[in-house]
């Protein structure tokens, strides 16, 4: 059935896959960015309504957005810096301001991103049932936002879906990401590719499949509020890497070990995706 869904973050690499998914399913589509002239460049733009809007600077006003009961909230500011304190000071009160007056004005359900890294260093494979334990501002953040949503519920009577991504690859990200920088490397014509060992495990899956699971989440609720959208299959980073220069039909060699492992994640996690599988297999079988 059709539904009409609000979006923040609509130009972002979720956002803007996300809202493709979206009206490909015929859902009406609220789009929500800072910047429209961004938006104007993606080719569902004008099969939206588009409203440029700044969630630090402006407060919402669901009425004047043909009163959408269904928000998706993508918006995040300051990323990729995931050390920046601005995650803390700047972004979480701007974060819990605007979907506080969002809550006020009669929303029914809030789908909101969340991600792997509120787990901190924890190893192996991440289920929504272990506690979190962030040790980056970014991911201290998030998990403070969902934790005030769910104390907010007992003010306000809403259905709360908290998503945490692990990691997306695919066109649109972002341009630091080891994928973006490899195909960098190749389109220059670039003979050698730096990077770590590439001993790490994590989790990825292809933006285009993350759009589809998070509409099938967004559109058949039910009852999970908690779900891990990601693959539960770890792969290593090298071995990510070589098989994307295999695909590429690259030539380039990969010098490793010239960088060190990032200090604020584990060798090797990943995500429990059982949850994920049964919204999946439930929602096969009610069609």
């Amino acid at each position: 059935m059709p539904m009409k869904i609000l979006v923040t973050g609509a130009t972002g690499f979720v956002g803007q896959h996300l809202i493709r998914r979206l009206i490909e399913k015929k859902h009406q589509v609220i789009a929500i960015a800072r910047d429209e002239k961004k938006a104007q460049k993606f080719d569902w733009y004008s099969r939206v309504r588009f409203i440029s809007h700044d969630i630090h600077q402006d407060m919402p006003n669901l009425e004047n957005w043909s009163s959408p009961k269904i928000i998706v909230h993508l918006a995040w500011s300051g990323l990729p810096n995931y050390q920046s304190l601005h995650h803390m000071e700047e972004t979480l009160p701007a974060q819990i301001r605007f979907l506080k007056a969002i809550l006020e004005q009669g929303v029914e359900q809030l789908f909101v991103t969340g991600t792997c890294f509120e787990f901190g260093k924890q190893n192996g494979p991440l289920s929504e049932k272990m506690p979190t334990s962030p040790n980056n501002p970014y991911a201290i953040a998030k998990d403070r936002l969902h934790k005030w949503l769910r104390a907010h519920q007992a003010e306000k009577e809403y259905f709360l879906q908290w998503v945490r991504l692990f990691y997306l690859h695919g066109p649109g990200q972002n341009p630091n990401s080891i994928l973006s920088q490899l195909d960098r490397a190749i389109n220059n014509g670039e003979t050698v590719f730096n990077m770590s060992f590439g001993e790490q495990l994590r989790d990825y899956l292809p933006i285009e499949d993350v759009a589809k699971l998070l509409e099938t989440i967004i559109t058949h609720p039910e009852k999970h509020s908690l779900i891990h959208c990601c693959s539960g299959e770890p792969i290593s980073i090298r071995r990510l890497v070589e098989k994307h220069v295999r695909n590429r039909n690259a030539s380039i060699k990969l010098n490793l070990g010239y960088y060190p492992y990032p200090d604020y994640e584990p060798i090797a996690f990943w995500g429990d995706n059982t949850k994920l599988m049964n919204i999946i297999k439930n929602t096969i079988k009610s069609i």
